[in-house]
Order: C-alpha cells, then structure tokens, then sequence
C-alpha cells in the first residue's frame, strides 16, 4: 500500500512539472507576444506625438483658424476614442488595470480580442491629443488579454490561464517602462497580492522576453537620463522622511480629487462621446498656448531629474499637471496614470528639494535626487505598492544609490494614507467598475 501511495505521488509529481513545463514555455510566448504589442504601442505613441507637435507648428500660422483647428482635432480625436470604446470594448475605457485586478478576483468576465485594436488605436487617439494619461494601462491590459487567449487557445486550466494572464499584465507593463523586474513585482504585490509560485514563475518568464523583444524594436537604454549625483549625506536623510509624508498627504488628495472628478463628469448631462469631445477640446487649448504642458508627463519627468529649478514656475506646472491628469482620465478614453503620476512626484519632490535648499543653505542638497525620490514615495502613496514603485523608478533612472532614501519616503507615504484610511487607488477604481458592471447587468 505505502509503495502504491509513493508510486502514486511519483507520478502527480512528474505530471505537476509537466505542467509547470508547459506554463513556463507558454509564459515565454505570452511574454513575446505582450513585448511586441507594447513596444509597437510606444512607437504609435512617438509617432503621434511627432504629429501633434507638427500640426500645432503648422496651425499657429493661423491665428483663429489655427486655434479652432488643433482645438477641432483634440476634440475629436478623444470623441472618436470612446466612440470606439462604447461601441466596440466598454472594458477599454480607463486604465484597464482595474478591470485585470477584477478579473483575477474572479468579479468579472475577462476581455474579448476586440479590446486589444480599441484599447491601441483608442489609446494612441487619446494620448495622441495631448490628454495627460500613461501607456502603461493599455499596456498591462492589452498584455493581459494576450495572457488569458493563450491560456484558452491552448485549453489550459483556469489556474494556468490566470496566471498567464497575470503574466502577461506584468510584460505589459515591463514594456512600458523598460522594467522587466518591475513587471513581475507589479503582478506579484498589486495584481494577485499574494506570492504563488506558479505565477511567480510566469511572471518573471513572460517580463524576460517581453523585453528581449521590446529591446530590438526600442533600444535598451533606461527611459530617462540623471545627471551625477553623490549618495546623500545622512544629515539630510530626515528630510526623505519628511518627504515621504508630504508624498502621503498628496497622494491622499490625490486619489480623492480623481475619484470625485469621475463622479463630477459623469453627472453631466452629455453623451460620453460628448463629454470626451469637451475634455478633448479644452486640452487642445492648452495644447495651442503651451504645448510643453500636455501629453503623458515624460518630458516633464526628465526635465525634474535633471534638475530645472524655477521655484516660481514649479507650482503652476505642478498645480496643472495635477488637474489635467484628473480631467484626462474623467473622460473615459483609454490610458493609465502611472505616467502622469510620476511626473507629478518628481515634479513635487524637485520643488520640494529646491525649498529645502532655500531654507537650509548649509547642507549640500541634491534637489534632483528629491525629485527621484518624489516618484517612488508618490507613487506609493496612489498605489499602496511600494515594492513596485521603488523596483520601477530604480530600473527607469538606474538610480541604484538612492535606494536607502526610497525606503524611508515610502514608508511614511505608505503610512500616512493607510492611517487616514484612504484606500488605493486601484481598488476604488475596481468597486467603481464592479458597480458599474452591476447596474449594466440589472437595466
């Protein structure tokens, strides 16, 4: 009987590594398949940009008729990307990255083929116009999606296809960043919340090869560039600290002004393509007298981490960046707010850092170095996953010495919005979509 029962665990061994074999290698072609997608998606997004700064160029020869025709053009760009979005995959709208969460609670359905077109070509009309969102949610979900087709295409069990969903999340989002360790932290903190080790191996498999093909298509240099720096001195390392509370703080208000901005426009009394008509519009606006000041917050990011120290101006671009991120989510068009989300962390740590040093003449502050830090502790702050936050900006900037300095802001940015008992963004985001699902399901 006992070497019945060992034979018998022999073999349900041999056919568990048969089966993780078989995750691993399909892990490897999700990965491939998400790298490809995602780095074709960045591409589109350079290109579009390239030609909303040509027409803008163009227009302003045109006084009036220029500004109507970017104004035009931004407005119906954004009309044309939730038009896509109702029509085609209502799951497009937004980030995505709440309904992957959802889908991997098992609260809702996981998302047709048709949303990987929508969410690209709609992505690339919206970010395109000059709307503060990031590639990084079209990515994770576009990435998602590639995960679970593969499962199904290959008749795998419902635990394998969520992991190669996750998975392919994950190489989303390495892809967007140029961070494949990020992406395999983002599956493991943020998506399952929990350490599996099936999906664990999934992950790390699929961000590998994600970026071994994005890297043929985009290069593999980090996605910004930091001038010197010195490892800080300990006698400023309170204020990382302090930092980090500020961050809490502003992510505290930061989630509360998102989420009470979606509610403000879905009270308007328009069709959603008209409401993305109007948000579109406006941001051509701005996009005509300042077009510096539209788009997904990279140029912004670069621009605090090489250390521009206008104290005057800092605010007033903070304070924009800050609204147009929430006005550009609200309209309902597809792109995240990672992006935008570390722009506004480096921009507040960067004016953060230039303060201290008014203040504090007598100690040698980087405010560069704040502005690194600003992006992890607010990002934590959003998120509530500090793991992913401090992995993504270390792999983003190659900011390695500022690790130590990381760990303290994200503490006290983890702590200060868990004591104010604000809940992460993501989560809000998931009830809000889950209610929505509901009242769908019940007109």
């Amino acid at each position: 009987m006992n070497m019945r029962a060992e034979v018998e665990s022999e073999v349900a061994a041999e056919s568990g590594h048969m089966s993780l074999f078989f995750l691993s290698v399909l892990a490897l072609l999700v990965g491939g398949l998400a790298g490809l997608v995602g780095a074709m998606f960045r591409l589109a997004l350079m290109a579009a940009d390239r030609l909303r700064d040509a027409i803008i160029q163009w227009a302003e020869g045109g006084a009036v008729v220029g500004f109507l025709v970017v104004v035009g053009l931004c407005a119906i760009a954004a009309l044309i990307s939730v038009w896509m979005v109702r029509r085609f995959a209502p799951h497009a709208s937004g980030s995505g990255i709440p309904h992957v969460e959802a889908v991997l609670h098992g609260e809702a359905a996981p998302a047709p083929f048709i949303l990987l077109p929508v969410k690209f070509f709609g992505g690339c009309l919206a970010i395109g116009a000059g709307l503060a969102l990031g590639r990084e949610g079209p990515s994770v979900q576009m990435g998602a999606v590639i995960g679970h087709l593969t499962g199904d295409a290959f008749r795998r069990s419902k635990a394998d296809n969520c992991a190669l969903l996750a998975a392919g999340a994950g190489a989303g989002l390495a892809t967007a960043f140029n961070a494949p360790m990020a992406g395999a932290v983002f599956v493991l903190e943020e998506l399952t919340q929990k350490f599996d080790q099936r999906v664990a191996i999934a992950a790390l498999a699929a961000s590998s090869t994600a970026i071994a093909v994005a890297h043929l298509l985009l290069g593999d240099a980090p996605d910004f560039t930091i001038p010197k720096l010195a490892y800080p001195a300990a006698s400023i390392g309170p204020l990382f600290f302090i930092l980090g509370a500020v961050m809490g703080l502003f992510g505290v208000v930061y989630n509360r002004v998102l989420l009470a901005t979606l509610s403000a426009v879905e009270r308007l009394r328009l069709s959603p393509e008209n409401k993305a008509a109007m948000i579109g519009a406006m941001v051509g606006a701005l996009a005509w007298f300042a077009p510096g000041l539209v788009g997904g917050g990279d140029a912004f990011t670069q621009v605090a981490i090489s250390g521009s120290q206008d104290v005057f101006f800092l605010p007033f671009v903070l304070a924009l960046r800050f609204a147009l991120g929430a006005g550009s989510y609200s309209s309902g068009t597809p792109g995240g707010i990672f992006a935008p989300l570390l722009a506004l962390g480096a921009l507040a740590g960067l004016f953060f850092g230039v303060v201290c040093g008014l203040l504090l003449p007598g100690l040698d502050i980087q405010p560069q170095a704040f502005a690194i830090v600003g992006m992890t502790a607010l990002f934590t702050a959003v998120v509530r996953a500090p793991l992913t936050g401090i992995v993504l900006v270390t792999e983003m900037t190659g900011a390695v010495f500022l690790l130590l300095p990381m760990l303290a802001a994200c503490f006290l940015a983890m702590l200060a919005p868990t004591l104010l008992n604000d809940p992460p963004i993501y989560h809000s985001l998931r009830e809000r979509l889950i209610e929505r699902e509901r009242v769908r399901e019940q007109g």
